[in-house]
């Protein structure tokens, strides 16, 4: 681990005091800043927390919301719970999917800029079909939006750089 993540991590850690009893939030401090929880991360974590590492596993395993696989910068979770699949959420999945060139088995692009997934309810029905970007919902899709969406976010990225 380099030593800019490790200083990364022991910030989070000095945030939470140490607490064990706050690993869920630390973790989610963590996948927050990487988009995943890497495995040398979490063995340090359950060191610094006296911790064992199957504990970490465990919580990280457990809840949906951790992945232990790498995800792009922008990770797009696409709705198909059942208001937004009835509005048409499927081919608004599907234009993502053939436009970054993923697909379920490989949600994550080669350059590690998006992330496609799905998930069974985002909470905004009343805003259907909808997707978020790292969180921020984006309501009313269709398969243009969906192409528009990617071109403003690859533009943001390239700026950036």
């Amino acid at each position: 681990m380099k030593e800019t993540e490790k200083a990364k991590l022991d910030e989070i850690l000095q945030r939470h005091e140490y607490d064990k009893t706050l690993v869920i939030a630390i973790m989610q401090e963590v996948q927050k800043e990487y988009h995943y929880l890497p495995q040398e991360m979490l063995c340090y974590i359950a060191g610094e927390l006296g911790m064992s590492e199957a504990k970490i596993y465990g919580v990280a395993t457990f809840y949906e919301n951790f992945s232990l696989e790498p995800k792009g910068k922008y990770v797009l979770k696409i709705c198909d719970g059942t208001a937004c699949h009835v509005r048409k959420s499927v081919p608004i999945l599907e234009e993502f999917r053939k436009v970054l060139g993923v697909s379920e088995e490989k949600p994550t692009t080669e350059d590690m800029l998006f992330t496609v997934e799905t998930v069974s309810c985002l909470g905004a029905c009343g805003l259907a079909p909808v997707c978020t970007v790292n969180d921020h919902v984006h309501p009313s899709m269709t398969p243009e939006k969906a192409r528009d969406l990617i071109k403003e976010l690859k533009e943001e990225a390239a700026n950036e750089n």
